[in-house]
């Protein structure tokens, strides 16, 4: 199993083939130019939209493990561990769905990083209380397109101090721009993680770069 590094999560690529116009050629192509560009972790979330069955979900998801071993990137996988577990991925991110978490745990600590996503200040203290989680995410941080039912922006200073509450090392997603990503970055989290921002760019190479560049800028 990989081991945690919290610099998995500075250039932290979400997305699945409904991000591309539900077209999974097109998704491995741009999630490998990604990979290739800098990315430091993937995470494979076919969701809202998607018409993919599980057959083909279950090939995409085993050809972006192969992708992802060849690039040396972490590979999680969105809230399913049984396709983490079977396709050999290096995480699952949890969302917060009743006892969700408790289940993963029991199912995957030891076998799996685990990520969970925590947007309030109550979410963020019970995931204190739980060492099996690897890191947390927070978001939306800004208003997002990419969601259809992403909660209200948490914008910047509610982001600090989730941030500042976590025992975990802290995610931002949600609507994050080269606008936006340096007072991010302010806040302290230990990274971004984003949807649209590499798969709708014109330029995801130069997209990535600017990005991981924006580390050495803060």
């Amino acid at each position: 199993m990989m081991k945690f590094d919290p610099n998995m999560l500075k250039v932290y690529l979400v997305g699945g083939s409904q991000d591309v116009g539900n077209d999974p050629d097109r998704f491995l192509h741009d999630v490998e130019t990604a990979l290739v560009a800098g990315v430091t972790a993937f995470q494979y979330r076919e969701k809202d939209g998607s018409q993919l069955d599980r057959a083909a979900t279950v090939r995409l998801a085993t050809q972006l493990r192969e992708l992802t071993r060849r690039y040396r990137i972490p590979y999680f996988i969105d809230d399913d561990e049984e396709l983490a577990l079977q396709v050999g991925a290096d995480g699952v991110h949890v969302g917060q769905k009743d006892q969700r978490i408790e289940t993963v745990i029991r199912r995957a600590a030891g076998k799996l990083m685990i990520g969970y996503s925590c947007n309030t200040a109550a979410e963020i203290a019970r995931a204190n209380q739980l060492p099996a989680v690897d890191y947390v995410g927070a978001g939306p941080v800004f208003p997002t397109n990419s969601k259809a039912d992403a909660d209200p922006a948490l914008g910047l200073s509610e982001l600090a101090r989730l941030n500042a509450a976590s025992h975990h090392p802290l995610v931002a997603i949600g609507g994050i721009s080269a606008a936006n990503l340096p007072a991010t970055l302010q806040t302290g989290v230990a990274g971004v993680a984003v949807i649209s921002m590499i798969l709708a760019s014109p330029n995801i190479t130069a997209t990535v770069k600017a990005m991981r560049a924006a580390y050495q800028s803060k």
